[in-house]
């Protein structure tokens, strides 16, 4: 079937299976490798990317329910050389280690920012609890994302 999506402002179309999930078309089709694929089910956020505007994870999303829609992905938050704030928060908050995690981890951060701006800690821990990292213990993750919140 073919497909039209707009990502990270360009337009493309493309023939894909009727099964070909979101992440598999971002990575495979595209190239664009910062959106991981984790867990297979559902469970890990490392395929969080934008869909519309919303923050949703791209392994339960076929190809084909974004046609027609914008997406979003890591490669596409920063302004050439200038980095997202919240991925320049996470980068100066240590907001991770292996990296693996980190660019789901900062998608759900920035969509969770555009439904709450001001987050307490308690609200942005519950907001990132369907992000998984096996590295940091979420401190410095929680950090980076309050440490955002403030610089708006």
């Amino acid at each position: 079937m073919k497909v039209t999506i707009t990502v990270n402002g360009k337009t493309h179309e493309s023939e894909v299976e009727p099964r070909t999930l979101l992440v598999q078309y971002v990575r495979d089709t595209l190239g664009l490798t910062g959106t991981n694929i984790g867990c297979d089910t559902s469970s890990c956020g490392a395929c969080s990317l934008h869909l519309n505007g919303e923050s949703v994870k791209s392994c339960t999303l076929l190809a084909a329910q974004a046609d027609g829609g914008t997406v979003t992905t890591i490669e596409g938050l920063a302004n050439g050389d200038v980095m997202h704030p919240m991925q320049k928060a996470f980068m100066d908050n240590h907001g991770l280690q292996c990296g693996f995690c980190t660019p789901g981890m900062v998608m759900a951060a920035i969509g969770l920012l555009n439904e709450n701006p001001n987050p307490t800690e308690e609200q942005v821990r519950i907001g990132l609890e369907g992000n998984l990292c096996r590295c940091t213990g979420y401190h410095n993750n929680v950090k980076s994302v309050l440490a955002c919140a403030n610089e708006k």
